[in-house]
């Protein structure tokens, strides 16, 4: 039991403090970046929700206000018991305080229906070091991003759009409208001062990754793959293979290779996360995350389509219609073989009269031998059969070209594909993910006007719509031949109602779901690995993989990506090591901090000429003739070169690891 959750003050009268961060949101990511930086950066922060329940969950009986004040609590509860006990779990690096804030004012939590001037006013946007809009609504962030960059030019911004085309253009206008009110800014700042993000973008590749037996989760860096690959448990006399170095060690061992799928609350049965060389060693049995290869990434291609890019014979016309016309020309070819067999006319003679009598085109064989009359009537009787044969092949392509444009159907025969539930944003950014890995997929998705339907549509993925929940939806999605089930709608219960029919159906099938509660999350997979200990059930929840990202970009550093451990979240992230003394004038051996951070890469380009953005892929190029420019990072390290500041890193770090990092930078620069 938590205990009592002390509710948090709205406090509109007191002025926050200059420096503080600003987040303005309507659903769980607003209220996990809340969390984020408020207890592992140790920011003060103004949280802006919306008044009333939350949308996305409306049978909830909080209030907006109410939940957060909740999580909030659980935050709190489980930092002093961290501070109190045993302290940091999974290599924590802050001694023996867990509350990395501690004697900074709880958040101040605001309701406002509208990110207004006089509302973001009121919240100290003048005074703000960054503000995070993290609505929903793509309009709304960027509405409020116009007004927030004409109150506050030097505010940072980060912002969640959908939209990546138009997130671009957004970024440029934002900056450019900062340089302008900054003349002379360092471009260094300028290029931080905007970011924009998508939740989606940022948890798609490792749900996609979760619903696959072992695969890799990449992370893209300078048009090169970082694959962490997940190893499971050795068997008895087997070693596993450690790759590159070893990144996490898992719950999973070879008596247990179920796991305890634990997270940041879960004790001694949580995953450790970047261990040192002696409990590798001494770890012997247990599931690990290693870095497995580095490898050349392809340049950004359309995700392909299922079936191929043409319309085949079988897609035109039915099973029945081609093997009637089948019989149709064999039943012809024989004809011809009699007429030869019979008559001493030449080959192509007898098919001309062959295909004549077939049409009813030829002459009444009146003066010829029995034999061609014979023939003659029964090549009438199968010309008859012919005119329905073309009338039937007509209407099955009429009809098929009228619905070339609608949704498939799953077909016959299929299996071994992945079942996906639900098509919103994050649906639909998974559903591009596993086509471009050229896995099978059929969608499960009750609304027919949902956002990913159009893309399902052009890519000819096979749909099926109608009510999850509802008996018969998830047999028509040939759940009982899939090799996976993604279950990521918005609501934990219809998720984990699919599950448990989808597990019924086949108990040996492997599960992945989309849950927002740590709690809720490990009671489910504990009851499920209690029914079905043969089968693999992952839980993941979007805002706790995407809320990382979000919290680095306001603190100005670009993080690549987040892969998931269990319920846990491992970050890289790029560096600049100027300015962080753990990095600065260490050798790579030195720098390496057990359970927070270890470098991975250098980058040495030199600083004039380097890419700002390390997860740009490069522009596809349809005729291949371009080839990508070379990478400049450094990526087989040696443990004794000497980390300078001019030097740019490329970092594995847990989220309090790279807290510390930017907490030490953000000390160490004089007037911050």
């Amino acid at each position: 039991m938590l205990g009592f959750v002390p509710p948090l003050p709205q406090q509109p009268g007191r002025p926050p403090s200059s420096g503080h961060m600003i987040v303005c949101g309507d659903d769980a990511l607003a209220r996990r970046l809340a969390v984020e930086l408020r207890f592992i950066y140790g920011e003060r922060v103004t949280l802006l929700l919306p008044p009333g329940r939350d949308a996305s969950n409306p049978e909830t009986p909080l209030t907006q206000r109410g939940r957060a004040a909740a999580l909030f609590g659980r935050m709190s509860a489980a930092m002093n018991r961290a501070g109190n006990g045993n302290g940091a779990t999974g290599g924590g690096t802050t001694g023996g305080s867990g509350d990395t804030n501690a004697g900074v004012e709880a958040v101040r939590i605001m309701e406002a229906p509208e990110p207004s001037d006089d509302v973001l006013e009121e919240a100290g946007i003048d005074r703000a070091a960054a503000l995070a809009l993290v609505y929903d609504d793509d309009e709304r962030n960027i509405r409020a991003a116009l007004t927030a960059r004409r109150l506050n030019p030097r505010l940072r911004l980060v912002i969640r759009l959908y939209n990546r085309k138009l997130g671009q253009h957004l970024e440029e206008l934002l900056d450019q409208a900062a340089a302008v009110a900054m003349p002379g800014i360092d471009p260094a700042l300028l290029d931080a001062s905007t970011t924009v993000l998508s939740d989606a973008d940022t948890a798609a590749p490792a749900l996609a990754a979760t619903a696959l037996t072992g695969s890799s989760k990449i992370i893209q860096a300078e048009g090169l793959l970082l694959r962490a690959a997940e190893r499971p448990p050795p068997r008895p006399g087997e070693h596993a293979d450690p790759g590159l170095c070893t990144l996490a060690l898992l719950s999973s061992t070879t008596n247990d290779p179920a796991g305890a799928e634990g997270s940041d609350s879960s004790g001694d049965e949580a995953p450790q996360l970047l261990p040192d060389e002696r409990a590798v060693a001494g770890a012997t049995g247990r599931g690990t995350v290693v870095l497995e290869a580095i490898s050349r990434a392809d340049p950004a291609r359309p995700a392909t389509r299922m079936g191929g890019r043409g319309a085949p014979l079988a897609q035109i016309f039915s099973r029945r219609l081609r093997w009637s016309a089948l019989g149709f020309a064999l039943a012809a070819v024989a004809l011809v073989i009699a007429s030869l067999l019979t008559t001493e006319d030449t080959a192509l003679h007898s098919a001309y009269l062959t295909v004549l009598d077939l049409l009813g085109m030829n002459d009444p064989a009146e003066g010829a031998s029995p034999a061609r009359q014979i023939i003659q009537i029964l090549s009438g009787i199968a010309g008859l059969l012919l005119l329905p044969l073309l009338i039937a092949a007509v209407l099955e392509a009429f009809g098929t070209l009228r619905t070339a444009s609608s949704l498939r159907r799953p077909p016959r025969g299929l299996g071994g594909h992945v079942v996906l539930l639900g098509l919103g944003k994050i649906g639909t950014r998974v559903l591009v993910r596993l086509r471009e890995l050229d896995i099978p997929v059929v969608v499960v998705e009750e609304d027919p006007e949902a956002r990913g339907i159009p893309l399902a549509r052009s890519l000819h993925v096979p749909t099926v719509i109608g009510d999850v929940t509802q008996e018969g939806v998830l047999e028509a999605a040939k759940i009982y031949r899939a090799r996976a089930l993604l279950a990521l709608t918005s609501i934990d219960t219809t998720n984990l109602e699919a599950a448990l029919y989808a597990r019924s159906v086949k108990p040996d099938l492997r599960v992945a779901l989309r849950l927002y509660d740590d709690e809720f999350a490990t009671a489910v997979y504990r009851t499920l690995r209690t029914a079905h200990p043969q089968a693999l059930t992952r839980s993941r929840s979007v805002s706790h993989l995407a809320a990382p990202a979000f919290a680095g970009a306001m603190m100005g550093r670009q993080v690549l990506g987040a892969v998931p451990v269990e319920r846990k979240v491992m970050l890289f992230a790029a560096l600049e090591v100027a300015g962080h003394p753990q990095l600065e004038g260490h050798t790579v051996e030195q720098a390496f901090r057990a359970g927070a951070w270890r470098v991975l890469a250098i980058d040495a380009t030199p600083p004039a000429d380097r890419n700002p953005d390390l997860a740009a892929l490069p522009p596809f190029d349809p005729e291949g003739d371009t080839a990508p420019p070379p990478s400049g990072l450094v990526w087989d390290l040696h443990p004794g070169y000497v980390l300078r500041a001019q030097d740019r890193v490329v970092i594995a770090a847990t989220r309090r690891g790279l807290a510390e990092l930017l907490r030490r930078q953000r000390s160490a620069v004089p007037g911050r």
